[in-house]
């Protein structure tokens, strides 16, 4: 990339402008989720609880790339709720799996909407939504390649600016 006198005004930047947007999606998701009694962390949850189920907490903070401290209050919140349930995993008693409960199941029903409705409420058709998760991800991929964090997630002490 060709530098220019005007690469650090603030507007130009990448981290900025992918803070922002992250901070205002995830802010447009709130009223959408509330009806469903849900954080967005807590939906992230659902989601991969949905994919696959039970699911040790390991798992699922390699699939959210959030460390297992995090995810403590999260689950603690959702099996108040009565849609997880948590017990020691059958092939690993060191580990903690966490499992749908009933409840946990049906709510994915009425999360079906959610997607299009968030891609409606944005303004995205969906090859925009796809063409947007692709940037993202390759970009996340290219952060926790060898030569971006050293193949570690990111944590709140390596994003930072």
């Amino acid at each position: 990339m060709e530098e220019t006198g005007d690469d650090l005004r603030l507007e130009r930047q990448l981290c900025f402008a992918l803070s922002v947007a992250s901070r205002s999606v995830v802010g447009a998701y709130k009223p959408v989720l509330a009806p469903l009694g849900l954080t967005h962390p807590q939906y992230l949850v659902m989601l991969a609880l949905w994919e696959d189920s039970p699911q040790t907490v390991k798992d699922i903070s390699a699939a959210l790339l959030l460390e297992p401290a995090t995810l403590s209050p999260l689950l603690k919140r959702l099996e108040s709720a009565g849609l997880v349930s948590r017990a020691r995993a059958q092939n690993d008693e060191r580990a903690l799996a966490i499992g749908l409960t009933p409840s946990g199941i049906a709510l994915r029903q009425r999360a079906l909407s959610i997607p299009a409705t968030m891609a409606a409420r944005l303004g995205l058709s969906r090859g925009d939504v796809q063409a947007l998760h692709a940037a993202m991800t390759s970009m996340t991929s290219a952060t926790l390649s060898p030569s971006g964090l050293g193949g570690h997630p990111p944590t709140a002490e390596t994003m930072e600016p």
